[in-house]
């Protein structure tokens, strides 16, 4: 199948010649048809399969034969809600191509930076506006924004939205939408929870599943290291010492350990940038344009800041810390192997993470090809039971330390935080 045979219109057609598309994927080739239908869509599908094409490409359509009609100022008829600011600006620049030989103008707002354009852009009109919860809701009690003109709502990576604890501002946004309204629910795995929340949105729904999240596409190649925990680091420069790893995303765990990471590979002078949470919004973008311009080797990033990271031809993809839920690790490696290019995945495992990757090899029913010849070899062996719940008591004790420590430098224990706060 081609796109020629999906009935889209010239303009999108040139616009997705202009960026190579010549098959849909099948998440696209089955979606596209329902939407321009006017069906609602309930759709299970893992990253990397297309998604956002899937959704947007019928969106612009529907949209650009209604309003090229009109000369007015542009009205509001789609609305993307999304979790993160990198998946809603990713979201955004794939519209903008997909629409750039139509009539249709899109913007996206979110929060971390100052309101001020984006309240510009939505004061000169939008048709389609992709957006984070947080900020919508900000922008709508401000009365920036109204919902009541939106003919298609779409809420996208739905899981994730749910485990980033935004349940009740899809609760608040909800009632402010037309109840007349085509609505699409996107989402790369289908718990109880997430079904519960399609039954609120979708009326009599079409439901498309494909490559669900327990399967990781053919085109990537997995490998696994073995290695202790404290000679992860020097695993990591023996793998970059390959020089066809030209550009890496690397996955960790924690903040704090994204920014160690990305600190320890400047040190050996492999050009390297951390993103995650507590990044500002500008430090994030920098540092995903530098990496998708190649001046970057090494990006370091938690799973949050990673979603949304869709970089073409993305070929390889390093799990640092083995998640402790198989199917993150989909997820992550997801990254690459993107639109049938072929990918390569590297898990670092220490002893602690031994039993998550079994649990991944039970979920992908595959068994992860073991690299034994390297410097770094496992040699230690798992904690037991007993030496872990020590371990959980001794970290306990030392958080309450550092806070306690904390509480009285702040209340003026030694005069020093009183004085610096007088100054």
């Amino acid at each position: 199948m081609r796109f020629e045979d999906l009935k889209l219109i010239p303009s999108i057609l040139k616009a997705l010649k202009d960026k190579n598309y010549t098959e849909p994927t099948a998440i696209q080739s089955r979606a596209i048809p329902l939407i321009l239908q006017r069906k609602d869509v309930l759709a299970v599908a893992q990253t990397g399969t297309g998604k956002t094409a899937a959704f947007a490409i019928p969106i612009i359509q529907l949209i650009h034969k209604i309003e090229s009609k009109s000369n007015g100022k542009p009205v509001m008829r789609a609305l993307i809600l999304t979790p993160t600011r990198e998946l809603a600006i990713q979201i955004e620049e794939n519209i903008e191509a997909y629409s750039k030989y139509t009539v249709v103008k899109n913007t996206v707002i979110f929060g971390g930076v100052k309101q001020g354009k984006q309240v510009d852009a939505m004061r000169r009109g939008v048709h389609i506006l992709v957006a984070t919860p947080g900020r919508l809701l900000d922008l709508i009690n401000q009365g920036h924004i109204s919902l009541k003109t939106v003919k298609v709502f779409i809420l996208d990576e739905a899981d994730r939205m749910l485990d980033m604890g935004f349940i009740n501002d899809i609760k608040k946004i909800l009632p402010m939408l037309p109840k007349e309204r085509q609505s699409l629910f996107f989402s790369a795995t289908m718990p109880n929870n997430i079904v519960k929340l399609s039954r609120q949105i979708l009326k009599d729904p079409q439901k498309i599943e494909v490559s669900p999240v327990s399967s990781t596409a053919e085109t990537i190649q997995q490998y696994l290291y073995y290695t202790n925990r404290t000679t992860k680091k020097n695993l990591l420069s023996h793998i970059l010492k390959d020089e066809k790893i030209t550009q890496v995303l690397v996955f960790s765990r924690t903040k704090r350990g994204a920014d160690r990471i990305a600190k320890d590979l400047k040190k050996k002078r492999i050009e390297a940038a951390a993103i995650h949470g507590d990044k500002a919004q500008n430090q994030r973008q920098k540092a995903l344009s530098a990496f998708k311009a190649g001046q970057i080797r090494v990006l370091v990033a938690t799973d949050i800041a990673a979603r949304g990271i869709d970089i073409d031809k993305l070929h390889y993809v390093i799990n640092y810390d083995i998640p402790n839920v198989a199917e993150t690790y989909v997820h992550r490696i997801g990254r690459s192997g993107r639109a049938g290019e072929e990918g390569i995945a590297i898990a670092m495992c220490e002893p602690e993470e031994n039993d998550f990757i079994k649990d991944i090899q039970k979920l992908i029913k595959k068994k992860i090809t073991v690299i034994k010849e390297h410097p770094f070899p496992q040699t230690d062996k798992p904690m037991t039971d007993a030496e872990k719940k020590e371990w959980n008591k001794e970290k306990q004790r030392r958080k309450q330390e550092f806070f306690s420590s904390r509480k009285k430098t702040q209340s003026g224990g030694g005069g020093y935080g009183r004085s610096n706060r007088r100054r």
